[in-house]
């Protein structure tokens, strides 16, 4: 798949419903694991329960970044699944702007509709659902 390319994501209940899963299981990880870990553990945990769950999950997914047609950098996912949602993680003290920004031009660079972005760096899981698409910001 080109994901450069994608055109999975259309805000539909399917959609919404992945997310929603996605969520349910960073909640499970967050229960099980608590606060303290570095990123990667919380990755890893978050992929196993994905795919317990029967979800297609790609870890580290290379993201290339075109100006004008022309290749001029690459940044790296921590998660996509279903080939329609990416997840951004950190383990921080507090999510700050240059987070959600992160993930709006992951959104840019791949014309998916929504990223998640999952903070475990605090005793509660922080959870912002980040979307290009008018119908997503509000939920």
């Amino acid at each position: 798949m080109d994901l450069d390319k994608n055109e999975n994501f259309d805000g539909s209940k399917e959609s919404f419903e992945i997310t929603e899963k996605i969520i349910g299981c960073a909640y499970t990880v967050s229960n099980t694991l608590g606060c303290g870990f570095l990123e990667k553990v919380y990755e890893n945990a978050l992929a196993y329960e994905l795919l317990q769950k029967g979800m297609k999950v790609e870890q580290q997914r290379p993201i290339k970044i075109y100006y004008k047609d022309v290749l001029v950098g690459e940044y790296v996912a921590d998660l996509l699944v279903e080939d329609a949602v990416l997840v951004e993680l950190k383990a921080i003290q507090g999510l700050e702007d240059v987070h959600y920004a992160q993930c709006l031009n992951y959104l840019r660079a791949t014309s998916l509709g929504v990223c998640l972005l999952l903070n475990f760096g605090k005793p509660e899981l922080q959870v912002r659902r980040i979307s290009t698409r008018k119908e997503w910001a509000k939920k």
